[in-house]
């Protein structure tokens, strides 16, 4: 996984004006075009292309252009007006015009047409905001249609149709597509939400724009680059101790494995030593499946030398976990709040005032809300959260001044001043109760070793998807793959990740 850097519609508009002065729209369309020929070889093909009132109008007038003169039998369906087209995107109109391209106003219907080896989407790009209706919306179906009847690819230009660039949201009918070339850089809403469902394979086309010398971006896809420092294999004179002391909170009565979970991967991630403080009156006092876990009352965990505490996983919320949580608040380390830990504090305005004023850089704070925690955590619906999940994320880093880990497809990770990161890795297999346990767990794991905060985050979060992919890689689901068998594949990443880089 590459730690492509990610722009905001707002931010690539910058850049755009920056490089004003260049070609912009002909290098997509060609850029575009040279996809196309890679994915649609066959000489003479027919290939349905959808042209827009915008520029991504304009990049798929460019791109058809290019194709008609490779000897693709070209259909350009626009049922704008050429008059209202913008400067950029009429030229490349009037371009394909002169060089004889016609287009249509409607596609041939499903029953009669021809058979297309390839359709384009150039309808709607980046700038999108608003629910797609009328006769845009039928175009979009029809596309959708056409490629499901034909077995064909689906090549979208910038960003699918009806997908936010920004957020990962369809406004209504939306372009399902089998491929996806986005210029410039990156857009958060092609790997988040819905994005990753509707933009098939991604690739990006710089344009020959050094974009970050124009403008920096302010978030990036999560890879190994961002944390390869800490990829280092252990010293041979090494002892437990050197590898921390993890703590786990939780296991209220019915809801003790989530805790166990959490304490496995913890251990299993390479913590040195694992401590459980379990609610329920009546857990065992041995974990037998891992009988290497110290299991303690939670008054004892807290008053236990620890290196990183987790707070949450099955913990309840009862009055005790309350009062015990705003005790592990003051400890001066770093501290993970999962699952009933975020239900408590959205309940409890002190919580938020112990969270918000933990300032110290040796007792930083993460949260790993999914998005109903979330949107208690923020007084709003889940579906406000899931309308903008970067939106929400940076908002819960900065009021509880904290790194967050917004989990769901394109897990979204926020620091309190401003940085943001969208996962990659992951899979459907992941939907199953105790991942997030599981998460919670390797997350302490790496803080425990003494990882800076945000190398833990970034590659906890990371690591936890491409766990579940080299599961099912082995045949081991999506579907029925369990939270239990994420944990050895985790470890067994770790070790190649860090066998690779010494």
């Amino acid at each position: 996984m590459n730690s492509i850097p990610l722009y905001r519609a707002a931010d690539l508009r910058l850049t755009e004006a920056a490089a004003g002065d260049q070609p912009l729209m002909q290098r997509a369309g060609r850029a575009a075009a040279d996809l196309a020929v890679s994915i649609c070889s066959a000489r003479g093909a027919a290939i349905l292309i959808l042209a827009g009132p915008g520029n991504n109008g304009g990049d798929a007038f460019e791109a058809a252009r290019l194709l008609r003169e490779r000897f693709f039998d070209c259909h350009v369906i626009f049922i704008g007006k050429a008059m209202d087209l913008p400067q950029d995107a009429a030229a490349a109109y009037q371009r394909f015009v002169e060089a004889g391209g016609m287009t249509h106003t409607t596609v041939p219907a499903i029953a009669d047409g021809p058979r297309w080896s390839l359709i384009i989407d150039g309808l709607f790009g980046i700038g999108l905001k608003r629910e797609i209706v009328g006769p845009y919306a039928e175009l979009i179906d029809r596309a959708n249609a056409l490629a499901a009847r034909d077995g064909c690819p689906l090549l979208a230009l910038d960003c699918p149709s009806g997908l936010d660039a920004d957020t990962g949201k369809r406004w209504g009918a939306t372009i399902r597509a089998s491929h996806t070339i986005t210029f410039i850089g990156g857009k958060p809403g092609l790997f988040t939400a819905d994005g990753p469902d509707c933009c098939g394979e991604i690739s990006i086309a710089p344009l020959e724009l050094e974009a970050e010398t124009i403008q920096p971006a302010t978030g990036r896809c999560i890879g190994r680059a961002l944390f390869s420092t800490q990829l280092k294999a252990r010293p041979r004179n090494s002892h437990k101790g050197s590898h921390g002391n993890a703590g786990i909170l939780g296991g209220a009565r019915t809801m003790v494995g989530a805790a166990l979970l959490a304490a496995r991967a913890a251990l299993r991630l390479g913590s040195g030593r694992v401590y459980v403080g379990l609610f329920d009156k009546h857990a065992p006092a041995l974990d037998m499946e891992q009988p290497e876990l110290m299991l303690r009352t939670p008054e004892t965990l807290l008053a236990t030398e620890l290196t990183a505490l987790a707070c949450g996983p099955g913990m309840g919320t009862s009055h005790e976990a309350r009062v015990l949580l705003e005790k592990a608040c003051k400890l001066e380390l770093p501290l993970v709040l999962d699952a009933d830990a975020l239900n408590l504090v959205a309940g409890e305005g002190e919580l938020h005032v112990a969270l918000a004023t933990r300032h110290s850089p040796s007792a930083p704070t993460v949260l790993t809300p999914h998005p109903a925690e979330a949107a208690r955590l923020l007084e709003c619906g889940v579906v406000t959260v899931q309308a903008d999940r970067l939106g929400a994320a940076l908002e819960l880093a900065a009021h509880f001044n904290a790194l967050v880990a917004l989990k769901g497809c394109g897990t979204v990770v926020a620091t309190p001043d401003g940085a943001w990161f969208v996962n990659t890795s992951g899979n459907p297999g992941l939907a199953t109760a105790g991942s997030g346990d599981v998460l919670t767990g390797m997350i302490t794991a790496l803080l425990a070793q003494g990882w800076p905060v945000l190398d833990a985050l970034l590659a906890a979060v990371l690591l936890h998807g491409c766990a579940a992919d080299r599961l099912v890689a082995q045949g081991c689901g999506p579907v029925g793959l369990t939270a239990g068998e994420l944990i050895d594949s985790a470890r067994g990443c770790l070790n190649a990740w860090i066998s690779g880089a010494t």
